[in-house]
């Protein structure tokens, strides 16, 4: 596999568009020989991403930064399997909420849509980096929901 080139870790929380979800379709052959089509939807919520953002050190992007320009591939595509699962879940019929749990991402790991998926997002940096400025939040401004606008670094928030 070539070395991860990098143009992910600045845009990381920038999304141009305000959808709430991101919906990707695959066309695969299911483990029976059937050939499905399926789109799948990921988010992540604004409070996902403060959580991700506070619980690593020095922030999310920097921390990507670090791991691409020790191009430490291993580490990459470990935050990448977290990342997908972590985005991925089940919307309700009504629209309501968006379930995630430990059993949906245990599932969805399991089948040859996530199989696709990862491969794509591994292989090819531009799809990676498109699918995670999707996946976040227009704008996450930690800031703007502290006290103490201290506790940590602010996400970017460029147009």
């Amino acid at each position: 596999m070539e070395s991860y080139s990098g143009k992910l870790a600045t845009p990381f929380f920038i999304r141009k568009e305000n959808k709430t979800m991101y919906a990707v379709t695959k066309t695969y052959k299911d483990f029976n020989g059937v050939e499905r089509t399926e789109t799948k939807l990921f988010n992540l919520t604004e409070t996902e991403v403060m959580e991700m953002e506070l619980g690593t050190a020095g922030g999310v992007a920097e921390m990507l930064q670090r791991i691409v320009d020790a191009k430490d591939q291993p580490t990459i595509i470990k935050f990448f399997k977290e990342f997908i699962l972590k985005a991925y879940g089940e919307k309700s019929a009504d629209g309501t909420y968006f379930e995630k749990s430990e059993e949906i991402s245990r599932k969805f790991a399991c089948t040859q849509f996530y199989n696709l998926l990862f491969m794509e997002l591994a292989t090819d940096d531009s799809k990676a980096a498109e699918f995670v400025n999707h996946v976040i939040p227009k704008v996450v401004d930690i800031k703007k929901y502290s006290e103490n606008p201290e506790i940590a670094p602010v996400v970017a928030t460029m147009n």
